[in-house]
């Protein structure tokens, strides 16, 4: 096994292998192989060495580029990784005069095959008002890119809270087995905000003990799973009666719960 092999986090669902690339500063790419079909899919492309540098190691060759949403950080490595041979690019239809250029576009709702795999596409805007995220309901895995963080959810760039809202309730009737790969390591700063909006959460507690011996330990914090995030999100839990009354806002609506938790992180 080569250095750059064992450096790698290989997770298994079903017939995926997903191997979670560190990029940039703080970004997950995920190169994620169908052992059936043998296709190799890049979820995002926040730039290209390390991309190459994980195909390489793991033997594999790229064939499709998935893309969540249009920012730099997402997008730069798409045109050299593309150069690789023959690559398909996969985006949001609505979004496409602000991606490279697309193989194929897809829009909310739609759901397509890739290899063996069924993809579903789901419309998240609010961190853009283009994001989308991707869900493999067999065997269950969601990429999440910029909206679902690991007890966080992504900046209103773009689009409002009424939409970051609703597209994270519609991740949050995902089953709670479903495991989640999320687009930037941002856990530390999230758990330390979301004790002070629900810290009476004993499972929020113990998982960020958790969290904290990870990242001592140099491991890294993706996936999660719909149902924790559930249980440990400040961002999925504004319909939760304790974060509303500690907000001071007991019985609004949850929107209006999330708009002002969400406020407060900006303000962080």
């Amino acid at each position: 096994m080569s250095n750059a092999l064992s450096t790698l986090e290989v997770t298994e669902a079903g017939s995926l292998k997903i191997v979670s690339v560190p990029c940039l500063n703080d970004n997950f790419a995920y190169l994620v192989q169908d052992t059936v079909s043998g296709n190799v899919a890049l979820i995002d492309a926040p730039e290209a060495e390390p991309v190459q540098a994980a195909l390489h190691a793991m033997g594999w060759t790229l064939t499709h580029i998935f893309i969540t949403h249009h920012h730099d950080d997402h997008i730069d490595g798409v045109e050299a990784l593309r150069a690789l041979g023959n690559v398909e690019v996969i985006g949001s239809s609505a979004d496409a005069s602000r991606l490279p250029v697309l193989t194929q576009s897809v829009a909310p709702g739609d759901s397509f095959r890739w290899g063996e795999i069924e993809v579903r596409v789901i419309d998240t805007p609010g961190h853009t008002v283009g994001h989308i995220v991707y869900h493999m309901p067999e065997p269950g895995v969601l990429f999440s890119g910029d909206t679902l963080f690991a007890m966080g959810c992504g900046r209103l760039f773009e689009g409002t809270a009424s939409q970051m809202w609703g597209g994270l309730s519609a991740l949050a009737d995902l089953p709670d087995e479903t495991v989640v790969f999320f687009g930037h390591e941002y856990t530390a700063t999230n758990a330390d905000f979301a004790l002070t909006v629900d810290p009476d959460n004993e499972a929020l507690h113990r998982r960020v003990h958790d969290v904290i011996d990870v990242l001592e330990s140099g491991g890294r914090t993706t996936p999660t799973t719909i149902g924790l995030e559930k249980a440990t999100n400040p961002f999925l839990r504004a319909s939760s009666p304790d974060v509303a009354r500690h907000i001071g806002l007991p019985r609004a609506d949850p929107e209006i719960v999330f708009a002002e938790v969400r406020r407060r992180k900006d303000a962080a």
